[in-house]
């Protein structure tokens, strides 16, 4: 891909006082999900009761920033034309270390992605903003924690 992510004109996210913890993280480059203070669970998307035990306890957390795909989609006609300028580019479903699963812009890697692949948070400015995306960690640079 040898489009300027940044200069894409696409539509930002809408940020509440719910996902604003969120966003601020994204923004420094560090991903935050909620975590359950009944159950221990990890949870996203953000949201004000745990799916889990439904508890209203939760606390945001730095995630770990690792993954795994779960399912992806090479686009080629994008819902929004502010991205036609990157396309094709890749969407995929990451299954986070922590549990929860997050959409997310995958960046190329060596190859063509693959389901089960493993992936880094790879913080990346897109469209005037910094969001969580992931990259393959063939092309990362840290290791993997144990």
């Amino acid at each position: 891909m040898s489009v300027d992510l940044n200069a894409l004109k696409t539509p930002g996210p809408t940020i509440t006082s719910l996902t604003r913890p969120f966003w601020d993280a994204a923004a420094e480059g560090r991903l935050k999900i909620q975590q359950c203070k009944d159950c221990g669970k990890a949870v996203f998307y953000p949201r004000p009761m745990c799916p889990h035990c439904w508890s209203k306890r939760l606390v945001w957390k730095e995630a770990s920033g690792w993954g795994q795909l779960k399912s992806f989609s090479e686009v080629h006609k994008p819902g929004h034309p502010g991205w036609l300028p990157a396309a094709p580019y890749v969407v995929g479903l990451v299954e986070l270390a922590e549990g929860p699963t997050m959409l997310s812009f995958i960046l190329p890697g060596m190859r063509s992605p693959r389901v089960g692949d493993a992936l880094l948070l790879a913080p990346t400015a897109i469209g005037g903003r910094v969001l969580p995306a992931f990259k393959p960690v063939e092309t990362a640079t840290e290791e993997k924690p144990k």
